[in-house]
């Protein structure tokens, strides 16, 4: 196909589909499109080959995150790895054929090395680890490679020997005879379990299996600009393989904590910051806590609760780049509490020469109305602050 459909509308899944969803919108259509239940079907064939290409990258944690940050471009190589196709390369063939053909494979059973499972570790950190990066020690707890016998479930001195159930194959062959002639499957050996050798003397250490459950510290390196569900990936740092299979990853999704002052918005900082009614009025300079210090602000004169400033270059740093966002200040004036009766005087004062504006005096309430010929009549309410204060 010259434009390749989007991987998610192939399964008719979400952006957001869980691996389980995806695993099982991929099975219901491998089946239908499968060319055993379509012979001759050139179309259900090229189907059933675009079905196993999605599956086959978005099943894979490393290559889905690839496919979401740079679509096709970014996809690991395609149906089959290259040119030419073919149905290798896709763990989930056989459970395809147990559930569709009782376990007919016709091929194989899945025997040698096995690549280790992928991990997932939950990591919280705080506010300024995740601006400035850190280093973290975390304790997993994983399969690894059994040390004594290194993997291969013998004991010392001993060795794995052909099953004698299925000759080495890894699968039995069972006859059924029916009404319409004699069916022949082919499952996995139940005494091999498809490896095709079987153990007379297991390891004492991990009973055979090769692999023992190990609690591992590991060092974690956080860079900074990391954010909330942002994705780590440890490679080789998942399950041991079996039968001397690699390592799988391992992926650390980071939470953050909330700041006590600060406010995150993608690469730019916010913050509210109070101000009297004197600062408001008249204008201020104040100091302002960033991520990287105090910083001095200029307040102008007559600025409005609510009031937005901008401290350039004071955010975040992008992740791998050197570009920062900024710092916004949010402007709050708080109304005094508890005051002496100088102050309260004072506003008395100032109150009475707005004019137009009531104020409680001795528990008596008095309204003053502007006269025309009031010097001061017109001005706007900071300008009648500043003329007060300047008396």
């Amino acid at each position: 196909m010259a434009d390749k459909r989007d991987y998610y509308e192939v399964l008719g899944v979400e952006k957001t589909a869980s691996d389980d969803e995806i695993k099982k919108a991929y099975r219901k259509l491998a089946r239908q499109y499968h060319p055993d239940v379509n012979p001759g079907n050139k179309e259900a064939e090229e189907k059933f080959k675009e079905i196993n290409e999605a599956y086959e990258n978005l099943s894979d944690p490393q290559k889905r995150a690839q496919y979401d940050q740079f679509g096709h471009a970014g996809a690991g190589g395609g149906f089959g790895g290259g040119a030419g196709g073919g149905f290798s390369g896709f763990g989930d063939m056989g459970d395809i054929f147990d559930m569709f053909f009782g376990g007919a494979a016709g091929g194989g059973a899945q025997r040698g090395p096995k690549r280790g499972a992928d991990m997932r570790y939950d990591l919280v950190i705080d506010f300024e680890e995740a601006i400035f990066g850190c280093e973290k020690n975390i304790t997993v707890s994983r399969w690894e490679t059994c040390k004594t016998c290194h993997g291969s479930g013998a004991k010392e001195g001993s060795s794995p020997v052909t099953c004698p159930r299925c000759g080495g194959r890894g699968q039995i062959t069972t006859t059924q005879k029916t009404p319409f002639g004699q069916f022949q499957s082919v499952k996995t050996c139940p005494e091999c379990g498809g490896k095709g050798t079987v153990i007379k003397d297991p390891c004492p250490d991990c009973g055979g299996t090769g692999r023992k459950r190990v609690k591992t510290e590991l060092k974690v390196k956080i860079p900074a600009g990391v954010d909330n569900g942002s994705r780590l990936r440890m490679s080789g740092e998942g399950e041991a393989g079996e039968q001397g299979g690699g390592k799988g990853d391992l992926y650390i999704y980071i939470s953050v904590r909330n700041h006590p002052i600060f406010e995150r918005d993608e690469n730019d900082i916010y913050m509210e910051q109070e101000i009297n009614f004197a600062q408001a009025a008249l204008g201020a300079d104040i100091q302002i806590p960033t991520l990287e210090g105090k910083v001095k602000l200029t307040i102008p004169p007559g600025v409005q609760n609510g009031a937005k400033f901008r401290i350039k270059g004071k955010g975040v740093k992008s992740i791998n780049t050197y570009n920062k966002g900024d710092q916004y200040v949010i402007v709050r004036i708080v109304t005094p509490k508890n005051l002496s009766a100088e102050q309260k005087e004072l506003f008395r004062k100032l109150g009475e020469t707005f004019g137009d504006v009531s104020v409680n005096k001795d528990k008596e309430s008095t309204k003053e109305t502007r006269s025309e010929k009031n010097p001061k009549e017109g001005k706007k309410f900071f300008d009648k602050i500043k003329d007060w204060m300047d008396e």
